[in-house]
């Protein structure tokens, strides 16, 4: 187990530079429950970021502006920000997102196959010296920005399925990775509680993470 001030799930974390080609997984986006207060809850699948500082990832977002929920899709390759694509993205819609990488060739894609102009599919590239590919995640996250980090939107139970990695060469699942796996939960300044907290694993590719507070 691990913790977080801003990330959610399950982590394949290796020593060795380059390990990691692809990870994918799916999710229904969860509904949230806002108030005045602006709150966000981004839900992806990415690699590196968990002992790195480029992230090459992509999924879906809610945030809540002044009482009314916003949903989009996104993706983020280092070094640049998040760039939203997609935003009629509803509560129940079914995403599939992945990042693969070829060399230092990145391709991200995120499927919406309840409201398809939200799906999109883009390359970039990131020098294998750069970009070391040394991790892979699952998460549910409560985005920092250059003020910091914002509070968890509170949402329904989000549960991620057929989650997949594919490692030196050989595609598994979350638990199936012959290296070290990492059931993180994001907690609070004060590491007194968890913000949000995951199941365990079912079939070692699929698990629920929960909103428990905001700060």
């Amino acid at each position: 187990a691990a913790s977080s001030f801003n990330w959610a799930g399950y982590a394949d974390v290796s020593t060795t530079d380059g390990t990691f080609t692809k990870v994918s997984g799916s999710w229904t986006v969860p509904k949230l429950t806002c108030t005045k207060e602006d709150r966000i809850t981004a839900d992806w699948v990415g690699l590196d970021g968990f002992t790195s500082s480029t992230v090459e990832q992509d999924g879906a977002s809610a945030q809540c502006f002044e009482d009314v929920p916003v949903y989009y899709t996104w993706y983020e390759m280092y070094p640049a920000g998040t760039v939203e694509v997609g935003n009629t993205v509803a509560p129940g819609d079914k995403i599939s997102a992945s990042v693969s990488r070829s060399g230092a060739s990145y391709t991200l894609s995120v499927t919406d196959a309840t409201h398809t102009a939200n799906s999109f599919s883009t390359t970039a590239s990131c020098a294998t010296t750069t970009c070391l590919d040394t991790s892979a995640e699952w998460i549910a996250e409560r985005p920092a920005y250059s003020t910091g980090i914002v509070p968890e939107a509170q949402f329904a139970p989000v549960k991620f399925t057929s989650a997949s990695v594919t490692a030196a060469g050989k595609t598994s699942t979350i638990s199936g990775y012959a290296g070290t796996n990492y059931n993180v939960t994001c907690i609070d300044s004060t590491e007194t509680y968890d913000i949000v907290s995951n199941s365990g694993l079912t079939g070692g590719n699929a698990f629920t993470s929960t909103w428990k507070n905001s700060y």
